[in-house]
């Protein structure tokens, strides 16, 4: 059994007064002095803290092309709803508090105080990056405000402002955090200093980034501030002896692998995530997949010489129809350890030999897609479906009754390749285009990419601006599922990969060797003694969601997204910004 680092403690305490209750003078028959003074307490506040950093998410992607279904339909951003806001000055307002209170206690030691104080400070720029990262600017509050003597209408900082006030309080965090926390010790699961300054490193990236900096993208100097926080973070990490897991499918499936930076710890039965029931089919879940792949991401995954299908240079070369009808054959290995696709060896509830079948009256109804006309019964799954199941990260062992509750994989916040691949794109910005193929490399070989004659797993990349477009590729394959590709594609100005696009799945029906299709009864009693292999099928490309919005509508106004005028109807100070028909510039000029 592991051990829960921070346990669901709400500081036991009943609450008389109808204010929030942060207001620690206000819980009853409680000397506040006595809390801040009490390591178990100040321990179980700060603990109480750390859901912000979320746990797993099957629909992680669902904003980006990795995922099927419309995510952004026409409005699907307005000043008026709640999609895509990120207001959260409830947890900066907790955080503040412990700041204050640890920073005056006087009966807690000079350990606890500075553990305390470094996590806070942590928490409190890993908060207000979230929010920049939606709105741009925003109040950077540093005190608990009181809610009966302060002013509490705050005008926004400027985005500028909010980065150097991450970067401060990120510095002395790292100066008050140790510097490793062993996966060894019972503290695991706290913020330690190696995750700040990765984290440090992130926050500069964006900093630096087109869309913050959009009439000076590539050029700005903040891309040396950015390259060397992100060079000391991986020289850090590497000395500390962080290294890459050896095999993809055990990033995470490896609790406490090398890899791994930072984890929220789960471990059944108190701390469990939902991931495994949204990404299994129907039929070995408790309900239909919450999150499918699309065809245009298959697609993207490289063959196993780290090259396109359609590189007329690669020996796996393909045409269109050749790749449809063979689209699994000789991929990059990530593409295996991280979809399921019809006919696949799926051995999933500890089912030796099982193939996972998505054919329309082959598969059962729970997974099937497709509008086979000799299907006696047509699919219901046609608008969230698409041929394909997410495989990565899923737990394999766990039987089709305990999806929903014994996922306890830990989730991992931050890993080693995200730090590298920071660094590589950092380091071709300002000129050190070896250092980011270098970089690259590593990624592939540890995939299992084939090296090639030359050397160079497939890349062929030379220039600033193709070892660009190679790192945001590389990205898109090796976090998949993580909920980075919309990000990504956001920061660096390409919401274009998204606009005005349309998604498509993929129909097998199963055939007999002279091509024709094959009798369905006699397809599904192959099918039911996993005879049928992937080759046994035609494959055919179907649009989904087949009704409904049809495609996706991502403007450049979503480069920052607006303040909810609720918000701005509580604070006369605040301005929106300047796409949202306000006059504040979330950019940094």
């Amino acid at each position: 059994m592991k051990k829960i680092f921070y346990p669901i403690i709400a500081l036991m305490l009943t609450v008389t007064s109808c204010k929030d209750v942060l207001n620690i003078e206000d819980l009853n028959s409680l000397d506040e002095s006595k809390v801040w003074n009490d390591p178990n307490l100040v321990n179980a506040y700060l603990a109480n803290l750390y859901p912000l950093f979320g746990n797993w998410s099957s629909g992680a992607d669902n904003n980006s092309d990795q995922l099927i279904g419309i995510n952004f339909a026409l409005d699907a951003v307005t000043v008026n709803n709640t999609a895509y806001k990120a207001w959260d000055y409830t947890t900066i307002r907790k955080i503040n508090t412990a700041i204050q209170k640890v920073s005056e206690s006087t009966g807690l030691t000079t350990e606890l105080k500075n553990s305390v104080l470094g996590q806070a400070l942590f928490m409190r720029a890993y908060v207000y990056f979230n929010m920049v990262k939606y709105h741009g600017g925003v109040p950077y509050i540093t005190t608990p405000q009181d809610l009966e003597s302060d002013d509490l209408e705050v005008p926004r900082n400027s985005t500028k402002e909010c980065f150097e006030l991450m970067v401060k309080d990120l510095d002395q965090a790292i100066s008050l955090l140790p510097q490793t926390i062993a996966k060894s010790s019972s503290d695991y699961g706290k913020i330690d200093g190696n995750f700040a300054v990765a984290f440090k490193g992130k926050v500069l990236l964006y900093k630096a980034s087109p869309q913050f900096n959009p009439t000076n993208p590539y050029g700005n100097t903040f891309w040396n501030e950015a390259h060397a926080a992100n060079k000391a973070a991986y020289d850090r990490l590497l000395a500390n002896g962080y290294s890459l897991t050896p095999d993809y499918a055990n990033i995470a499936l490896q609790e406490k692998g090398p890899e791994s930076i930072f984890s929220v710890i789960n471990t059944y039965p108190n701390k469990v995530a939902n991931y495994d029931n949204g990404v299994r089919p129907g039929s070995e879940s408790r309900g239909t997949a919450g999150a499918v792949p699309a065809w245009e991401f298959v697609k993207s995954f490289p063959m196993k010489d780290g090259k396109l299908y359609s590189d007329v240079s690669s020996p796996y070369y393909k045409t269109e129809d050749q790749f449809l009808q063979s689209y699994w054959e000789n991929r990059d290995p990530r593409f295996e350890k991280s979809i399921v696709w019809n006919g696949k060896i799926y051995e999933v509830s500890g089912k030796a030999g099982k193939r996972q079948y998505t054919s329309v009256g082959i598969a059962t109804a729970l997974d099937d897609f497709g509008i086979n006309p000799n299907a006696r019964t047509p699919s219901e799954n046609l608008n969230r479906y698409s041929g394909f199941f997410i495989l990565k990260n899923s737990k394999l062992s766990l039987k089709q009754t305990e999806v929903e509750t014994q996922y306890d994989v830990d989730y991992v916040v931050m890993r080693l390749a995200e730090v590298m691949l920071n660094y590589a794109e950092t380091a071709n910005e300002t000129g050190d285009i070896n250092t980011a193929i270098d970089i690259l490399t590593q990624i592939r070989k540890r995939a299992g990419i084939e090296a090639g004659l030359d050397g160079k797993y497939g890349i062929t990349a030379a220039s600033r601006e193709d070892i660009r477009e190679a790192i945001l590729l590389e990205r898109s394959i090796e976090f998949c599922f993580e909920g980075h590709r919309f990000w990504d594609l956001r920061r660096l100005r390409k919401l274009a990969v998204l606009h005005n696009k349309t998604k498509f799945g993929v129909e097998a029906i199963a055939i007999n060797t002279n091509g024709t299709e094959m009798d369905l009864d006699e397809a599904a009693s192959l099918a039911r003694a996993y005879q049928l292999k992937e080759d046994h099928f035609k494959y055919t490309l179907l649009q989904v969601p087949r009704s409904g919005a049809q495609v996706n509508l991502v403007p450049d106004t979503y480069y920052f997204f607006p303040i909810a005028q609720s918000v701005l109807d509580k604070n006369t100070k605040l301005q929106q910004n300047k796409d949202w028909g306000g006059t504040f510039d979330p950019t940094i000029q």
